[in-house]
């Protein structure tokens, strides 16, 4: 297998992984953070467990009805 390839299907499984993770309600702190630091350098980063429970809370509180995006 060529390297290209090896690279290429690594990538389509990293996504297909980063899909079906996001399918079933597990969140992409790795994309949270890089989003973090590209879009509001300076502001503070969540743990990754503060950004897990906000993600629990924005997806199964309905009280607070749809999250609003920060961008």
């Amino acid at each position: 297998m060529s390297e290209t390839l090896t690279s290429r299907a690594r990538f389509v499984c990293d996504r297909v992984a980063q899909t079906a993770r996001l399918m079933v309600g597990v969140p992409d702190y790795p994309t949270y953070v890089a989003h973090r630091k590209a879009n509001h350098p300076g502001d503070p980063v969540m743990t990754y467990e503060e950004f897990f429970r906000e993600r629990q809370s924005a997806r199964y509180d309905v009280s607070k009805g749809r999250l609003r995006g920060c961008c």
